[in-house]
Parts: C-alpha cells; structure tokens; sequence
C-alpha cells in the first residue's frame, strides 16, 4: 500500500498562526507533480510546536485539500501511548489514509515496551500503520525483531519509515518481513541505497521543494533503471544533504519563503538560519536549478 514518494510537508505559518492559503497552495503543487501521498504533522510539519486544535485543523487540511487524489497520512505519534491512540482515532475520523507513528521518545523504552506500545494503538483503529524508526531523534531503536513480531501479530502494521541510515537493517528487515511489508527511506540521501536493496520509496523533505525531481528518482528506482536513479541522486545530493544543515525543517522553510510560496517562519524553540547558512543553501539551491 505505502509505496512511492510521500512528501512529508512543512507547516506554513504567519504572524504565529497556521498559514492555511499556503498550505493548501502547497498541497495543491504536491498534486500536480505527481506526488503519492502527503505526510501532514510529522517533525517536518513542526507537530512538537503545535496544539491538539492546531493538529485537527492541519489534518482537515490536508484531507479536504488532497480530496482523495493522493494519500494523506497524519503523524499521530507520542512518547505516551494514551496520547498516540487518542490522536490516531482523531485523525481516523477526520479520514486520513494511514497513521505513521514514530518511535517513543525520551523515555526509552524496551523492546518489551515498544512491542506492547504499537500494538496498544494497532488495536484501537482500523487505520493502516506506518512505524518510525529514527534512534537519532528518539534515543531508541525499534530491532528489526520487533518490526517482525508486530508485522506477524498485528495485521495493520504494514510499513516502517526507516532512518536509521542503516543500508544493512534494510536489507536485513527486507529479508525477514513479508513481501507485502514496505519500507520506506526515512532520508533523502539515502532512497537510492535503500531501494536497491528492498526499500518502496521514501517520505522526503526534499519533494516541499523539489516534488517532481524526487518522484522521478523514485520511479528510475521502481522500474530498476538505477543508472538514471545515479544520474538524479548525484544532482540532488547536494541539496539533500544541505535541507540538513540547520535543524529541519528550517532550510526547507528558509527556501520556501525565498520562493515565494510561504513566509520562512518557524517556532521556538526553533529558529531563522544563520546568515552564513542561508548564503551556502542560496548557493546550493542556484547551482541545482542551473544543472536542471
């Protein structure tokens, strides 16, 4: 089901507030570039900074925006399970595709826990789940032996966005996880690698900017024309790499807003680039449309 490219999508704001005229401008461009599905409230969309009414009306958004012409998945993940079932039975009934939920944060769990967490939440919806996998920002790694216990026992967990930046646990999660079992990079710099060993696709920061370019990488990966795909990701790895030179989702905003399409502003406790960063993505993101 979760194949191709997702664009996992910034949160516009203005004067403080949700800048909904952008993000619908925003959603509409996704659409038009051939995107597969929208990631609305994840670390992109800023989900730490925002309220529970501010989450509904992203998610409403996002499903009356997209009206059924791509996927819409809600990031309805929490380090409290009450909270994670509570908001992904929210987000079902505003009518998202999917839930992705990211790994318990902070407070570390076991295996035992992270088992026993996910599917506390796979039972309580219906909804098609998506685990995160991202120990770099959660302090924990869901095994690959967990992945595979709650794939056999929980027939709703169907996919892992994996950011580990391991090419290894793909292919070793590929291996033991049903055919019908997708995983999808979790960084852009990495979709090339992790779908030459078994990964779908990818949830990209990158598609905000550049959506036609990203789906275009991932279809050379899908068809097996990976030299087209090297030719794409050498073009694009730059700006991969520099989308991560401040705190996501700062550059990506940043350069937004030089677009025109939203103001670049964020929420503490994030905050604007420094001068010298935005000179180097100025340079980065000039020297990408020159090659174009």
């Amino acid at each position: 089901m979760f194949r191709g490219t997702f664009t996992a999508v910034v949160t516009p704001f203005r004067n403080g507030g949700i800048d909904a005229s952008a993000f619908q401008t925003l959603i509409e461009t996704q659409i038009a570039a051939g995107i597969t599905g929208i990631v609305a409230i994840g670390t992109t969309g800023e989900s730490p900074t925002l309220s529970h009414d501010e989450r509904q009306q992203v998610i409403r958004l996002t499903v009356a925006t997209a009206n059924k012409r791509c996927l819409v998945i809600a990031g309805t993940g929490s380090n409290a399970t009450e909270h994670a079932v509570a908001d992904t039975k929210m987000a079902e009934k505003l009518g998202i595709g999917g839930a992705l939920l990211v790994a318990p944060y902070y407070n570390k769990p076991s295996q035992e826990g992270l088992f026993r967490h996910f599917k506390t939440i796979a039972d309580a919806t219906s909804l098609p789940i998506i685990l995160y996998n991202i120990p770099g920002r959660c302090s924990v790694d869901i095994n690959p032996e967990t992945v595979v216990r709650l794939a056999k026992e929980c027939r709703n967990i169907v996919s892992i966005k994996e950011a580990s930046g391991s090419v290894e646990r793909v292919s070793d999660l590929r291996r033991r996880l049903p055919e019908a079992f997708t995983i999808l990079s979790g960084d852009d710099s990495l979709t090339l690698p992790f779908m030459s060993v078994g990964a779908a696709g990818v949830v990209s920061v990158a598609s905000n900017l550049f959506p036609a370019e990203v789906c275009a990488l991932v279809r050379a990966c899908e068809s097996g024309d990976f030299k087209s795909a090297a030719t794409l990701h050498r073009k694009l790895l730059p700006l991969f790499k520099d989308l991560f030179i401040e705190p996501n989702p700062v550059p990506v905003k940043t350069a937004l807003g030089w677009r025109g399409a939203m103001l670049g502003e964020v929420r503490l406790p994030l905050c604007e680039m420094t001068a010298a960063n935005q000179a180097h993505l100025r340079k980065t993101l000039q020297e990408f449309e020159q090659n174009k």
